[in-house]
């Protein structure tokens, strides 16, 4: 079948139709797949009721996996409920039961929904990221997606002028303060110290600029720190206008893949006493190429 692409949005975005994420793809298929990532930046693929070896072996036919598969917080394996390489995003703890609102790992999910790119916070920052939806709730649990490149392309003159070349610091440290969630032991503390990514980077294919935002950045190189937040702020507010934003309302078996290079996401509120089970594989990145 003839893989098509409808677009979302004016701007980026595409359903993605001719597609069955269960099988292997062909090497014209990853090319098509690549293809329409570097023009829409989120492809949507409905009806993939996928199991995680399925999901990961998808996931594998663009690239590497990241090594990290927390989501973010330090958790030793024995506490997680899902396989290596898959990131549990649900409200599940181990046992597969509704988290408690108490607990920490319900608070470091409750940051993902500011605005973010993922692994940001990381020296070298994701590539790819597909998020399937196993159970979805009745209620809310939508994600936002945000496209960079536009932002980028309708900031005026000076404004471009001015976001070239600076460097933002980024850590997970920043991002989960912005909630009040400063409960952090001292092994997370070394391990989500600040690292440095270029606010303007250069897509490696299509050589288009884009921001470099996420909720993760909370100081620029050379600046104050109020100065930086209230610059990123209006940045983020800037970037995330209705104009180049995608809202997906999620079906069981939607499998949403995203490029964090070019874009920011965010989840939404949902009933949290109903089970949302949505399981993300990501692939590793390159260093940000900065303009």
């Amino acid at each position: 079948m003839v893989i098509s692409i409808t677009p979302l949005t004016p701007a980026f975005a595409g359903e993605v139709d001719g597609v069955d994420c269960t099988r292997p793809l062909s090497r014209d298929e990853v090319a098509a797949i690549e293809a329409g990532m570097d023009e829409y930046a989120v492809l949507v693929f409905r009806d993939q009721r996928v199991t995680d070896d399925e999901q990961l072996a998808f996931t594998r036919q663009f690239g590497e996996l990241e090594a990290y598969t927390s989501g973010g917080h330090i958790r030793k394996r024995e506490d997680t409920r899902l396989g290596p390489g898959i990131i549990d995003f649900s409200n599940l703890d181990k046992d597969g039961n509704i988290m408690s609102a108490e607990d920490r790992v319900w608070f470091f999910k409750l940051a993902d929904r500011l605005w973010h790119s993922d692994s940001s916070f990381r020296l070298v920052p994701a590539k790819y990221s597909l998020l399937s939806g196993r159970v979805v709730p009745s209620w809310g649990a939508d994600t936002e997606f945000a496209d960079m490149r536009a932002a980028h392309d309708a900031l005026d003159a000076r404004a471009k002028a001015e976001v070239e070349g600076l460097v933002c610091e980024h850590s997970l440290i920043h991002s989960r303060a912005a909630i009040g969630f400063t409960d952090l032991s001292a092994d997370e503390i070394v391990a989500f110290r600040p690292v440095r990514q270029p606010l303007v980077r250069i897509h490696p294919v299509t050589g288009r600029k884009s921001l470099f935002l996420s909720s993760h950045a909370g100081a620029i190189v050379g600046w104050t720190v109020p100065e930086s937040r209230m610059f990123l702020r209006d940045l983020v507010e800037h970037a995330t206008q209705p104009a180049f934003v995608y809202r997906h309302k999620w079906r069981v078996g939607d499998i949403v893949m995203w490029d964090n290079r070019t874009t920011m996401h965010r989840a939404r509120r949902f009933d949290r006493t109903e089970v949302r089970d949505v399981r993300r594989t990501t692939l590793a990145g390159e260093p940000a190429i900065a303009a």
